[in-house]
Formats: C-alpha cells, structure tokens, sequence
C-alpha cells in the first residue's frame, strides 16, 4: 500500500492507494503536530506492507517526512509539480482537493515517475542550511547598500563609489554638514544604514567561518579544484545533496542545466543552452568555469583553449568546459560519500 501525503503548514491529508488498481482505499486528517503524527503513524499501521510519498518532502513535508524515516518508514519525496501532472491527466474535471493531492502523490510513487527516496539528514542538510543562510545575507547586503547608495545621491553631489564599504561611507558622512532639517534625516538614515550594512559584513564573515570549519570536518576534496572556495564548496554540497542519487554524471549535468539541448529541425541539428535545472548550481559552475578560464595555468584553461582551437565560440567552449567541470565535481562528490561511508573509493576522478 501506497500512503500519499498532502502536507500544509497546520494539517496533513494521507490517502491510501492500493498500487495494483491505483484506487484511492482510505483517507484521513490529522494535526501538524507530534500527536498528529502518532495518530497517522497508528492508522497507518494497518497496512502491513506500506510506503509514503509525501508531497514536498523537502519544503512543508520536511518535519513529516524526517519523523518517518526516524521510525524506519519507506518514504518517498514528489515534487508537486509531478502531482500536478497526475492531476491533470486524471478524471474529475481538474478538481483540487487535500485528498486528491494526496492520492496524486501516491500515484507518482506507484508509478516511480518523478519520486525519489527519503533519507536522514546528514551534512549535505548542513551545508544546505549554510548556503541558504549566506544567500540571504548577501541579498540583505544588497539591499542595503542599494539603499544606501540612494540616500547618498540625494545628500552628497555624485553620491558615493559604486564599490561601497561601511568604512567608505562613514568616512563620505563625516565630510557632511547638514543645512536643513532634510539633510539632517537623510544623515540619519544613511548612519543607520552603514550600521545596517556592517551588521550584515560580520553575518558574512561569520557564516564564512562556519562553512569552511564544516568543509574541514567532512574533509571535501572539493576545494583542491581551481576556482573552489568554501562557499563555492558548500553551494555545490548543500544544492546536490547526496551525489549517489544521480545515476550518471549526465543526470547530475541536467539537474545542474549544464548539458546542452538537442534541437532538431529537418535535417539541421543543433544545441543550444539549458535554462532548466537548478540556477544556483548553475551558477556556482559557471562562476568556477570563469574563474579556471582567467588562471592562465590552469586545467581548465587549457582545455577551453582546446576548444577554441577546434573552431568553437567562446560561449560554445564555455559551455563544454561547464559540462566537463559538472562531470568531475560530480565524481569528487561521490568518491567523498564512499569515503564518509567506508566503501572503496574506486570512483575516477581525473578531470
């Protein structure tokens, strides 16, 4: 039996779908809460052979999903979007309840379309915590100096240096003398700003530290990569997450969106580049395949020189050395898991 949840912020509906005839068997509601998950955990138990697939297990169903895995349950993570699909293609006129979510989600994992397996947290959820703390804090480093850019334009002539710095722009107030009651609130703000702003750059330097102790204690090789630093480290661990769960270096390539797009026409074929996939893995590549292609001596600078001598564009040749970057970071990943799992580590990881 397969138990499909649909998982909200203050309830969850589970609906039992027999896999042999996909009809929904039994339904039921329950609380958000440790004693709602007993009380589902005891229904369910009436099933003998059962499995869960969770709707987001990743996001809403988290706590849900974790619960479960704790207590030795099969659980299965579906992407809503696959729900949706299922959804859409069934009978019922489009019709979107708790229940027939719940049912859409079991009928994923019955089917193992899109639903992939839940496991325990580990450091891969460490380092994802860490990467989306310093993503915020650097879009709140943005918009501060933003703001604070905006209030300096309106109170010194030329505004301040595009680059700026909690140092810099105290420094410009301090060579300003308001002359009315507007440009005294202005300065006002702007000083509350530079505070704001300097918070943010200790939030940044701390987390940096706390990602580059958390690299050293899983012992990455990560790092040994031109163009790898701690929090390129980390955004690579924490956005893939375990790397055994990509069969080939080429779903890790698609997940990225590093693996080019056949397009077809008559008897014209080209490829053309991937917006799918996950961007801020895309980004995190990208940002390593710049920085090996400005290091003269570097690996990756030969190889994309390679390819410029073959006749390639720049951007052509740029994207063969993120496809070739995405294949070795990905073995480095895997070599790391069988290492931290004591399995011997027979992975090639020549780039």
């Amino acid at each position: 039996m397969i138990i499909g949840v649909d998982p909200h912020k203050n309830s969850h509906t589970a609906t039992a779908v027999d896999p042999a005839t996909n009809a929904p068997v039994a339904s039921l509601r329950v609380d958000a809460s440790l004693a709602g998950y007993r009380h589902l955990l005891g229904w369910a138990k009436q099933f003998a052979d059962r499995r869960w697939a969770v709707e987001g297990a990743r996001g809403l169903g988290r706590h849900l999903a974790q619960w479960l895995v704790a207590r030795d349950e099969a659980v299965w993570d579906v992407p809503s979007t696959a729900t949706a699909r299922v959804r859409e293609l069934s009978r019922g006129s489009r019709r979107k309840t708790d229940v027939i979510d719940a049912a859409a989600a079991a009928s994923v994992a019955a089917l193992h379309g899109d639903a992939t397996i839940v496991t325990g947290e580990d450091h891969t959820t460490v380092f994802a915590i860490l990467e989306e703390r310093r993503a915020n804090l650097a879009a709140q480093r943005v918009r501060a100096a933003n703001q604070l850019h905006a209030v300096l334009r309106d109170l010194v002539p030329g505004g301040a240096a595009l680059a700026i710095t909690a140092k810099s722009a105290s420094r410009l107030l301090r060579s300003v003398r308001p002359a009315s009651q507007c440009e005294r609130t202005r300065k006002e703000l702007a000083q509350d700003l530079v505070r704001d702003l300097r918070a943010v750059d200790v939030g940044l330097s701390d987390i940096e530290q706390r990602m580059s102790a958390a690299l050293d204690d899983h012992g990455t090789r990560l790092r040994q990569v031109d163009g790898v630093g701690a929090v390129t480290a980390v955004r690579l661990i924490g956005r893939t997450g375990r790397a055994s769960r990509f069969a080939t270096t080429d779903a890790f390539a698609t997940y990225a969106g590093v693996a080019p797009i056949e397009v077809a026409s008559g008897d014209r074929t080209r490829h053309r580049l991937s917006r799918s996939g996950d961007r801020r893995l895309n980004s995190a590549i990208h940002l390593i395949a710049v920085t090996q292609v400005r290091m003269r001596n570097s690996i990756g600078r030969r190889y994309f020189d390679t390819k410029i001598a073959e006749g390639k564009s720049r951007n052509e040749a740029m994207r063969c050395l993120k496809r070739r970057l995405a294949n070795h970071l990905w073995r480095l990943m895997i070599a790391d898991e069988q290492r931290l799992h004591s399995a011997p580590d027979n992975v090639d990881i020549a780039v």
